[in-house]
């Protein structure tokens, strides 16, 4: 399938690994040009290469910053003010016990994970919407469905964000110009935050690795991790031509674990 994006710019955050490298690499087998964003200048660097080597790929411009500030974004901008797509996506807030987090620990959770994703929507979907294309991905977590005790800053920040969205993705003066804006929600991929909450989860319980792993795959009934390949696949075909009818929802990628039926 064609998914209509060849020669379209994409911004995509968080890109030298993981969930974002995923997307960026879809996006890229598709001909779309993409400009990758992320802090450690190495991996990004790495992961530019990488995505130029890809068959059928686009123009790569990589920008080491810190998308979660207004000079990272500034960075970002100076490089090319108009995308076609932007995927928003920033590392997620630490695990632990609300009891334990203070305002400034809120504060950047919020920045990181609601302000910056609407600040780089109220950048780009203008434009967007004046040329009649737009797709807006938000990478945000299956949390926002059903929220994880121990992720509450996260549970929070993208809370709002959803919130936000559900409001902004339905104004006529961007869905009926062709912009759409949707929230994609990673349940367990293989990632670094994934292996990163299964240490914290060691270190709290003193089970081994393996027993923790274990466990946790055990709850999703497709029985395995997610792979970044598979969730970018998933955002590909949302910024695609063929997704113009799905606006303003929140899409689940999780192996069949949340349990609910809405």
């Amino acid at each position: 399938m064609d998914l209509g994006i060849k020669g379209k710019w994409a911004l995509v955050c968080g890109a030298s690994k993981g969930l974002g490298l995923g997307c960026a690499q879809a996006l890229a087998q598709e001909g779309a040009h993409v400009l990758i964003v992320a802090r450690g200048a190495e991996a990004l660097h790495a992961a530019a290469a990488e995505l130029k080597a890809l068959q059928g790929a686009g123009e790569v411009l990589a920008v080491a910053a810190d998308i979660t500030t207004p000079e990272g974004r500034q960075a970002v901008f100076a490089q090319r003010q108009e995308f076609d797509i932007v995927v928003t996506n920033a590392g997620g807030p630490p695990p632990g016990d609300f009891r334990n987090w203070d305002r400034e620990a809120w504060i950047k959770a919020v920045d990181a994970n609601m302000i910056t994703p609407i600040e780089l929507i109220k950048a780009t979907v203008d434009g967007m919407a004046a040329r009649g294309f737009g797709r807006i991905i938000n990478i945000t977590s299956s949390a926002v469905k059903a929220p994880i005790d121990i992720l509450g800053l996260s549970n929070g920040a993208r809370s709002g964000l959803t919130g936000f969205v559900a409001g902004v993705a339905r104004n006529p003066k961007l869905a009926a110009h062709g912009v759409t804006i949707n929230n994609l929600l990673p349940g367990a991929f293989d990632t670094d935050r994934l292996r990163g909450n299964f240490a914290n989860a060691v270190k709290n319980t003193g089970q081994p690795l393996e027993a923790v792993m274990d466990a946790r795959r055990k709850q999703i009934p497709s029985q395995r991790f997610g792979n970044p390949q598979e969730f970018g696949a998933i955002c590909a075909f949302l910024c695609s031509q063929q997704a113009a009818y799905i606006n303003g929802q929140n899409v689940l990628a999780d192996g069949g674990a949340y349990p609910g039926t809405y």
